[in-house]
């Protein structure tokens, strides 16, 4: 058979690639440690649950209107400026089954064929195939000589962009790293970004989940409001992640435009998944608070096993990850993690990021400790 090239091109994604072969192990009865997941651990909170059940029995059963209910984006637009300092009225919102599909419908509304992304890596490994589905070109500038951070790249950036540049991609919290990038990093990106009349999406899915005080939303600085699409979401919160709840806010023509997409691919997201957000962010701060706490403690946890084994890392500012140097290439080193300690990781090539490997501490205690004491009894690390 023959496909399109567009699709021939795209590489499945490795991050679910490596749960599913962690997926079969344990189906043939092998005792598999996963650290590889960007899912929390813990259940959807009660409340968030109720208010779902609910909906179903009072028959919350129907479509919704495409952009999302009125009470949900209402929510959204408390809650983004509130916690963000957007200024995003209902009009300038989408809901979306899940954030992908919000930076996906950003992205194809954003890029045409030919026009320039700037992304930065390691990056979150679904931004290069949508991209490359909307027709768009990449180009990388690596933060790895920075140490992961996009403040000492802004040299490199200012030398990269292009006329062809329409969009840079930013994550912070960062997927794979925790990186949060500080008000003054951005500042300087922000002026390239306003003098070079360059787009702007800010993946902002790990927000809540933060070990610093400080956090900046790049819509929100002077210049950034008309040229900044925000992306969030329910999955790693509230951890909704089965429920696929997300949503992006912007400029007003610009969502309308985002909008067409949204009708012709997704019509609307869960009815009563989406009563169940309103709830989330209006009576959820409290089960975010636990589980900051518990993945704070864990991040501390890993960061003190791996320097007792001589890896010394810059602690993580958000997130549920740590990226840590390997011996040789990232790939060969986490098949023989899964394969010797039956220990499952992310290789840092998938981020575009070689001779690393991703490991997410969303997991117990007991597992993050015993994976770190099979990696060192197999010399991995």
């Amino acid at each position: 058979m023959k496909f399109s090239k567009r699709v021939e091109g795209i590489k499945p994604s490795a991050t679910v690639a490596v749960g599913n072969k962690a997926s079969e192990l344990r189906q043939q009865g092998v005792d598999i440690i996963d650290l590889s997941v960007g899912e929390p651990d813990f259940k959807t909170p009660k409340n968030i649950v109720n208010v779902a059940k609910i909906s179903l029995e009072n028959g919350d059963h129907g479509y919704t209107s495409s952009k999302g209910i009125i009470e949900l984006r209402e929510s959204i637009s408390k809650y983004f400026n509130e916690k963000c300092e957007l200024e995003y009225g209902v009009n300038n919102i989408i809901v979306t089954p899940g954030a992908k599909q919000a930076l996906f419908e950003a992205i194809m509304t954003i890029i045409g064929e030919g026009d320039e992304t700037i992304i930065f890596t390691p990056a979150w490994v679904s931004y290069e195939p949508m991209i490359s589905m909307a027709g768009g070109d990449i180009k990388r500038i690596s933060l790895e000589p920075y140490g992961f951070q996009i403040g000492p790249a802004i040299e490199r950036l200012k030398e990269e962009i292009s006329p062809r540049t329409k969009l840079v991609i930013l994550n912070s919290p960062s997927n794979p790293t925790g990186a949060v990038y500080s008000e003054e990093e951005l500042e300087g990106l922000r002026d390239l970004l306003v003098d070079n009349d360059v787009m702007a999406i800010s993946d902002e899915i790990y927000k809540e989940i933060t070990y610093t005080s400080e956090y900046t939303s790049v819509g929100a600085m002077e210049g950034m409001k008309e040229r900044t699409v925000t992306v969030n979401g329910f999955s790693k919160a509230y951890a909704m992640t089965g429920w696929r709840l997300g949503y992006m806010g912007g400029p007003r023509e610009l969502i309308n435009q985002a909008a067409k997409i949204h009708s012709h691919t997704a019509t609307c997201a869960t009815n009563m998944v989406q009563r169940a957000g309103i709830e989330a962010l209006e009576n959820g701060e409290g089960a975010v608070a636990e589980m900051v706490e518990s993945f704070k403690h864990r991040r501390d946890l890993i960061l003190q096993l791996l320097s007792k084994n001589g890896i010394d890392i810059q602690p993580p500012e958000g997130a549920f990850y740590v990226m840590i140097p390997v011996e040789g290439d990232g790939v060969e080193w986490c098949e023989k993690s899964i394969d010797k300690a039956h220990v499952a990781m992310v290789p840092g090539e998938a981020f575009g990021t070689p001779g690393y490997a991703r490991i997410s501490y969303a997991n117990s205690i007991e597992n993050i400790e015993e994976g770190i004491r099979r990696l060192c009894e197999n010399e991995l690390i």
